[in-house]
């Protein structure tokens, strides 16, 4: 299970996200439907910039190994980040 951990001036939350979600969250982002919305999506505006960029589709079995992977390495920390604001955020496994 991944917890994911915010602090912001007085207020704390912890929110456990479990594997199964992560994995159905990768089966929609890598959705063929999704990826052509989201190159739809920011076609006009990098069009607008000039910039010559489309997203590459997203191989599902790409990303299931590294999310097995990460499930044998409990109390890793991923992300621990703190703002000059206060603002604190921490993801572990």
């Amino acid at each position: 299970m991944m917890h994911v951990k915010v602090k912001v001036k007085d207020v704390r939350f912890s929110i456990p996200v479990p594997y199964v979600i992560l994995n159905i969250g990768i089966s929609i982002l890598t959705s063929r439907f999704v990826q052509q919305m989201a190159n739809k999506w920011t076609k006009e505006p990098f069009e607008r910039k000039k910039l010559d960029f489309t997203f590459p589709l997203i191989d599902k079995n790409m990303l299931k190994p590294i999310v097995e992977e990460l499930k044998n390495h409990k109390g890793l920390v991923l992300v621990d980040v703190k703002a000059k604001d206060g603002t604190e955020v921490k993801v572990r496994l």
